[in-house]
């Protein structure tokens, strides 16, 4: 009974994360874009340009194009994403037509390009969040991401990348390239709701001073350590990897760390996303790439100091 009612109140937020993004894409559609003619890709890009070429309404263009693509949501995202999508590709069209009487913004269309590719990208994220869409590209984009593992803002732009070649039908070249920077934009705003603001460095550490340095970084840094036993190609030997995640604030005193010890230190360092449970996404990657490995973590609250 309470999984089950757990399960609702996540169902809840789901849909209430659709509303709100719709919403807010719907705005940055109707005050940034669609007045300054920047085609965002998507069924809303496709409503811009036949609404210059046939002057047909771009809401109802949006429900034409959003249909066909539900029954292509169920077969390859599954029935709960389908349902979702499907509110979220009726829903957003809804809104379209209710705040289409709002004025423009601006009409400074380099302004309009990044407040607009800005503010749909954060309503999209925040749509995504929800494991829905907006129907139009946003399907293909998710199914993208879903067996490529490429994340929802790249396989947003690359799917909306070929909505834009239609732009060369009816748009200038000038419109074409602020319809570019637009998708770039709301690809970044979508990545950023999805993982927010960086600020976690992964560090691979390779050093002849192993158990200094580990003990170091745990009780000087007080983080948490993985030991990595691992093969050089150089020589065929076996070595000992370190692998720590620290907010990036703390990377140049970790940098000082290991160059006292060890000058010739082989450092690895990669942006984390995202960091969840202990060692399981580093094993996983390292046996899905046939390697055996042992790993071994430390904690610092282990340590005693």
């Amino acid at each position: 009974m309470l999984n089950l009612a757990k399960r609702y109140k996540f169902d809840i937020i789901d849909y209430l994360y659709i509303i709100v993004g719709a919403f807010i894409t719907a705005t940055a559609f109707q005050v940034f874009l669609l007045p300054n003619n920047i085609v965002s890709g998507g069924t809303s890009g496709v409503s811009i340009i036949t609404l210059d070429l046939f002057g047909w309404d771009p809401y109802i263009v949006q429900y034409a194009l959003n249909i066909p693509l539900l029954a292509v949501a169920y077969l390859f995202l599954g029935k709960e994403a389908g349902n979702k999508t499907v509110l979220g590709s009726m829903i957003l069209p809804f809104f379209i037509g209710m705040i289409s009487h709002w004025p423009p913004v601006t009409h400074d269309r380099f302004l309009a390009t990044i407040i607009g590719g800005a503010v749909g990208g954060i309503g999209l994220g925040i749509i995504f969040r929800a494991k829905a869409s907006t129907g139009g590209s946003s399907v293909p984009a998710q199914i993208i991401h879903k067996y490529t593992g490429l994340s929802l803002g790249t396989s947003s732009m690359i799917v909306d990348g070929g909505i834009m070649l239609l732009t060369f039908l009816t748009f200038e070249v000038d419109v074409i390239m602020y319809g570019v920077i637009n998708l770039y934009v709301t690809a970044f705003a979508i990545d950023l709701v999805q993982v927010g603001f960086n600020t976690h460095k992964n560090v691979l550490i390779i050093t002849k001073e192993t158990e200094k340095v580990r003990s170091d970084l745990m009780n000087s840094l007080e983080r948490g350590v993985t030991n990595i036993q691992i093969r050089s190609s150089v020589d065929d030997s076996n070595k000992e990897m370190l692998m720590c995640v620290i907010p990036e604030r703390e990377f140049p005193y970790m940098k000082e760390l290991i160059t006292s010890y060890d000058p010739e230190a082989f450092v690895v360092v990669t942006s984390a996303s995202e960091v969840m449970g202990h060692g399981f996404s580093i094993t996983k990657q390292f046996e899905a790439l046939g390697h055996s490995t042992f790993i071994q973590e430390h904690n610092p609250k282990d340590t005693v100091k």
